[in-house]
């Protein structure tokens, strides 16, 4: 095999796993501060998808509908934890079954509004193009979601660790009883990492829609993907979405390209090995 063929295979993985980190963050961040496994992020990621192809079709603006898909399903995201999620405070069982529920309702709508076509958003002119770099041959839009990948894990990162609301949101994960002790809304905090994490996940669908697109059941072909980065990465750990978004992006894309027999299988080996040798993950906590 080629030079080309293991640089424009890393870099193809490199990509995948940009996108899967943005996915895969608010995820972990959910969980991180409400314990909520949430089957409906995957929801979110079409949905976004769904509504920036709507904006482009209307005004043909790409910001538009990046700001657009990630603010309707940070209003999605708010709805179902206040009226829902929140009444199930604890209840693994329940909140699962809820957002099984939620997440089987929003692919109906998803058919019923945008139907059973597959669609794919057209980059902007300036993300079109190629870049040629040694041996490797680069898509420009793949370039750019490994930067906004970067980009969005420096701002979370800042905002985690070097602001007063970062502080607070620590506090609320180590310890949520304490938290509410000291006068931190615990509630509000929950009601705002729910909001972040579904605009988050619902901006990686606009993004992702440019070279994956969106179509009906989108949402539980990418979910498991996300899953096996916290996992991997360790439940609620920001360090750990980064790593394990790499990881993923980089196995997955590997094993399709050598082995596609045996594509799930290299994925999801190495995730048993890390669990089995360290069950809370690469940067999770006991």
């Amino acid at each position: 095999m080629t030079a080309e063929f293991w640089v424009t295979q890393t870099f193809n993985g490199l990509s995948y796993g940009a996108l899967l980190f943005l996915l895969a963050s608010g995820l972990s961040l959910i969980f991180g501060v409400m314990r909520v496994v949430n089957l409906a992020h995957g929801s979110y990621f079409m949905l976004g998808g769904y509504v920036g192809l709507s904006v482009i079709w209307r005004t043909g603006s790409y910001v538009l509908a990046l700001v657009a898909g990630a603010l309707a399903l940070a209003l999605v995201g708010i709805a179902m934890e206040r009226l829902f999620l929140r009444r199930l405070s604890g209840q693994t069982l329940g909140q699962v079954l809820m957002t099984v529920g939620f997440a089987l309702i929003f692919q109906d709508l998803a058919l019923l509004i945008w139907g059973g076509d597959p669609y794919s958003i057209r980059p902007p002119s300036m993300l079109a193009g190629v870049v040629t770099a040694g041996p490797g041959r680069f898509p420009v839009y793949r370039i750019f979601i490994v930067v906004v990948a970067v980009v969005v894990g420096a701002a979370l990162w800042l905002a985690l660790d070097r602001t007063r609301v970062g502080a607070m949101i620590r506090a609320a994960v180590d310890d949520p009883e304490m938290a509410q002790g000291i006068g931190i809304r615990v509630p509000r905090i929950s009601l705002g990492i729910f909001a972040l994490g579904a605009a988050l996940a619902a901006f990686g669908g606009v993004v992702g829609a440019g070279f994956l697109g969106v179509y009906p059941g989108l949402d539980f072909e990418i979910l498991p993907y996300a899953f096996v980065v916290v996992i991997v990465g360790g439940l609620g750990s920001l360090p750990g979405a980064m790593v394990g978004s790499l990881l993923v992006g980089l196995l997955d894309n590997f094993g399709k390209a050598l082995f596609p027999e045996l594509s799930y299988f290299t994925l999801f080996a190495p995730m048993a090995l890390i669990l089995a040798l360290k069950p809370t993950g690469l940067f999770g906590r006991v």
